[in-house]
């Protein structure tokens, strides 16, 4: 693969039904968007910029010294957002890897967004998983899994998927997503962090592209991408970032950063 030029992009848009007005949620003085955006920057990847829906999120950003760019409110999803936003900030095409962190991780740990961009080599995206240690987590459905052909080892050995000895570094291919506990057996079941890495050109593609049967059955947006032939790699991780959707995830937030 050429020289990657990457872009981190983050969607935030105020409606969300079970946290109002989400990405300006207060923590410690500053709205949730601008800890996100701290976090990114922090990552030392490269240029980072907010995809807002809204005025407010635009103006928290700017107050920050960062840089936003407002998209329109009614596009279909966080993936049209950033498509929006990488077209308008860099029309010469200068950044040809985009990275897609969602906009209400304010905990993110920074080597996460490294791991994802580290994976990618020669696949169209790459993303995260974590092995599922909590046994609530296997049927409970708002999990979402991820099922994986683990890379082999690096020394050469076979792959014991019954005892989790894998090569972490490498992680594996993506074969399916489901809210469904799979694989079947005594094997590992992987627990799907959504931040997502695309070649430009696979984003261009996905964005293109009508809503799949299996996406739309199982409300899995990556499953488009592999209906239509697009290569996901996954890198394995060590811990799930804390994702706000509630107003306990917010306390915890806050209780999380109060610490760092």
């Amino acid at each position: 693969m050429k020289k990657i030029e990457p872009i981190i992009l983050i969607p935030a848009r105020m409606a969300s039904t079970r946290l109002p007005d989400k990405p300006m949620a207060d923590i410690h003085g500053e709205p949730m968007i601008t800890h996100v955006w701290r976090r990114a920057i922090e990552s030392g990847l490269g240029r980072v910029v907010v995809a807002a829906g809204e005025s407010e999120i635009v103006d928290a950003i700017l107050a920050a010294g960062g840089e936003a760019i407002l998209t329109p409110s009614d596009l279909p999803s966080g993936t049209d957002r950033i498509h929006f936003a990488l077209n308008a900030v860099d029309p010469d095409r200068k950044h040809n890897v985009v990275v897609n962190v969602q906009g209400d991780l304010p905990t993110l740990d920074t080597h996460l967004i490294h791991q994802a961009v580290d994976v990618l080599g020669d696949a169209d995206m790459s993303t995260l998983a974590v092995e599922i240690s909590d046994a609530q987590e296997l049927d409970n459905p708002n999990v979402v899994k991820a099922v994986i052909s683990l890379d082999k080892p690096r020394d050469g050995s076979p792959i014991d998927q019954t005892a989790s000895q894998i090569s972490k570094a490498n992680g594996g291919r993506a074969l399916y997503f489901s809210r469904a506990r799979v694989p079947y057996g005594d094997c590992p079941v992987y627990h799907h962090i959504g931040l997502y890495v695309y070649t430009r050109e696979a984003l261009d593609t996905f964005v293109a592209l009508p809503p799949s049967l299996l996406e739309v059955t199982e409300k899995l947006e990556q499953l488009r991408a592999l209906e239509a032939g697009l290569s996901i790699r996954i890198a394995i991780a060590e811990t799930i970032p804390l994702g706000v959707d509630t107003q306990e995830d917010l306390d915890r937030a806050r209780v999380s950063l109060a610490r760092d």
